[in-house]
């Protein structure tokens, strides 16, 4: 015999239901400033290594930081990490960034990349898509020798500006092209 009627199971299920709801909605958490953090922590790095870098961040709209993207494969394979959309030097945003790939690989590897959102209308675009996948209209600025940063005449001019930094892992190469970037609630 139960002594649970059906008014003590509905207000038991609805006094538990604001508890439940605050467990994985950011509520409380301290994801957010875990990821502010680690941002502030890749910018000065970025802009100690590569000095270049301050004039892009200065002439931009806004930059997606991400500090730590962790890519492995093995025929198949995937990225992940998650970062914050600064405009201004101030977080509005955080997203997380995925990518999935197949064919000839093996291996792993971490690195952190910073996009430059060089026109309002690239930043805009980036903020008002449900989930900005990178393609072929980014340009690169990367480390050609030493601590040196090159950037093309070209990616003065264009709409977002990637520089990919501090890899480490036995993969070879780096790119951005079918990284999907979502919004999230850390």
């Amino acid at each position: 015999m139960s002594i649970l009627t059906r008014r003590g199971f509905t207000l038991g299920v609805l006094t538990g239901v604001p508890l439940l709801a605050a467990c994985n909605n950011g509520v409380g958490s301290p994801g957010a400033a875990r990821i502010d953090a680690r941002v502030n922590a890749t910018l000065e790095h970025m802009y100690a290594t590569y000095p270049g870098t301050r004039s892009l961040a200065d002439k931009s709209a806004g930059m997606l930081v991400m500090p730590v993207v962790t890519q492995a494969g093995f025929v198949v394979g995937g990225g992940f990490g998650r970062g914050a959309l600064r405009i201004n030097n101030v977080t509005v945003d955080y997203y997380s960034a995925t990518k999935g790939s197949v064919g000839l690989q093996i291996g792993a590897q971490q690195f952190a990349h910073v996009l430059f959102f060089m026109t309002e209308e690239a930043l805009q675009g980036f903020r008002r898509s449900s989930g900005w996948a990178a393609g072929a209209d980014i340009q690169y600025a990367f480390n050609d020798r030493g601590e040196n940063l090159r950037a093309e005449t070209t990616t003065a001019t264009a709409p977002v500006v990637a520089v990919i930094f501090g890899q480490a892992g036995l993969m070879a190469g780096v790119s951005l092209e079918g990284m999907k970037y979502t919004r999230i609630i850390p």
